[in-house]
């Protein structure tokens, strides 16, 4: 293990994340917040000891996968925590374990909340809470490597660790122009929707924390009825944009280059809009009569599955008082979850699309023995690497899964079995709501601290593709050489 390199990147997340705190320390000298000091001192404090705690010179430049996947789950739970201590020392959230809560699931883009009255928050802790959906939406290892002149050849290795998706390509030559032209898309798209919130009047404070949120896929909203206040034209720009933050962001890579043509060619792609039209007008169809109109109806159905199949979490109603097919079908493209290369969370369209392939190509080895069949995504075959590393990851989430609702139903007797599982679902799949008690009125405030921090546990392994938290609990990493 490279502990040298571990130290100097662990430094530079420190400076970053006290340079992100500027943004939150402008907001509340705007708004004439006392808040605003505490961010603005805490920032200056990161700053410095980020800069003490980088190492002078790196001696060992070796850099491998384990470094990658270690410095990554460490870099994510240095974020998190350096991120609960403003809202504690603020009185935002006077619990360091329910500030750590809030901040994990802001940086992993989950969106659950243990707020019961959101409004109550300063201005400062709102954009600070929003903001962090935005920071980690595309992720803070791949901005670093956007932005921080970094020089040999672990680049990869860290993009691979946290990147979602089961293989990770670039998109030009050099990782660090691909981070660049990644991020150069991603603002790009988020001040796009900020400017056409605005024609639409809706606040500027408003426009810039529910952009950071649809941004990030994550949820954190500034109004105790999530999205449900804003006006019907609003909620149908924030529908628009979720869905496009869960498309692959290659496929805006090729539209920018003017090679349209290869966007009809992802497989991925074409199905994440199938499954969204298939759920839109069947769930539209179940719900239509609990509303004045038809179209009403289509508009909250398509609201609340680009939401959750992208993971946002945003809410124009309580879907949990929804009839069951449509309550069903939300939970499952909980799982289901946006493409790879996007913001979103959940287990990724691509996975689905593999896993159903591989699944398939058995059954036709079993009905022509002789027959050689290779299972093929956008006309390329698929190499065992990957097909194997997509059976061990589905493995592995449904283990960690499992063993999540085992241990919380130790700790929440008075739960209910709707509520525990999914609690689960919606914080592993980086979501934010699920139904019952935690429900899109509801809040995780209640559940004992020990179940928040598996919770928490979950977010960060769903948003790292599983690895990189595991790879922290694994003696056999730790070792040098």
């Amino acid at each position: 293990m490279n502990y040298s390199i571990i130290r100097k990147i662990l430094a530079v997340v420190i400076q970053f994340t006290g340079a992100f705190l500027l943004l939150p320390a402008a907001c509340g000298l705007i708004y004439g917040e006392r808040q605003a000091f505490t961010y603005l001192v805490l920032s200056i404090v990161y700053l410095a000891i980020g800069k003490l705690a980088e190492p002078r010179k790196i001696v060992d430049q070796a850099f491998y996968a384990r470094e990658g996947f270690v410095v990554v789950g460490l870099s994510w739970i240095v974020l998190s925590v350096l991120g609960a201590i403003p809202l504690v020392i603020t009185k935002d959230i006077p619990s360091f374990t329910n500030a750590l809560f809030e901040t994990v699931s802001g940086f992993t883009t989950t969106g659950s909340s243990i707020l019961e009255n959101v409004e109550g928050l300063s201005h400062t802790g709102l954009f600070w809470r929003s903001f962090t959906h935005w920071v980690g939406g595309m992720g803070v290892i791949v901005f670093i490597l956007a932005f921080l002149p970094m020089t040999g050849g672990y680049n990869m290795n860290l993009m691979r660790a946290e990147s979602p998706g089961p293989t990770v390509g670039k998109l030009v030559p050099k990782i660090k122009e691909t981070a660049k032209i990644l991020y150069l898309i991603y603002f790009g798209i988020t001040v796009s929707e900020i400017f056409l919130l605005l024609i639409a009047r809706m606040p500027l404070f408003d426009a810039l924390c529910i952009a950071f949120g649809s941004a990030g896929t994550g949820g954190f909203g500034v109004k105790n009825s999530s999205c449900a206040d804003y006006s019907m034209l609003q909620q149908g720009i924030i529908t628009v944009f979720i869905i496009m933050f869960g498309v692959n962001f290659n496929a805006y890579f090729f539209i920018l280059r003017k090679k349209a043509g290869e966007v009809l060619k992802m497989s991925e792609v074409k199905a994440y809009f199938g499954i969204i039209a298939f759920a839109i007008i069947t769930i539209t169809a179940d719900i239509y009569k609990m509303f004045p109109s038809v179209f009403q109806a289509f508009h909250h159905a398509a609201f609340q599955v680009g939401s959750i199949i992208t993971t946002t979490g945003f809410a124009t109603q309580d879907f949990d008082r929804w009839p069951q097919y449509s309550r069903a079908l939300l939970v499952l493209i909980m799982f289901c979850g946006a493409c790879a290369g996007s913001t979103g969370g959940g287990m990724k369209v691509s996975r689905i699309l593999i896993m159903y392939k591989t699944v398939y190509r058995e059954i036709k080895k079993y009905l022509h023995p002789r027959a050689v069949t290779n299972v093929q995504m956008d006309g390329k075959t698929m190499d065992r690497s990957t097909l194997h590393s997509v059976s061990v990851y589905l493995s592995t989430y449904m283990f960690i899964f499992v063993v999540s609702m085992i241990t919380i139903t130790v700790f929440e007797n008075g739960l209910d079995l709707e509520t525990i599982f999914t609690s689960v679902a919606c914080t592993f799949n980086n979501i934010g709501p699920g139904l019952s008690k935690v429900g899109p009125t509801c809040n995780f405030n209640m559940m004992q601290p020990v179940t928040k921090y598996i919770l928490m546990f979950d977010m960060l392994a769903g948003r790292l593709e599983l690895y990189p938290m595991l790879m922290l609990f694994t003696p056999a990493v730790w070792k040098k050489g």
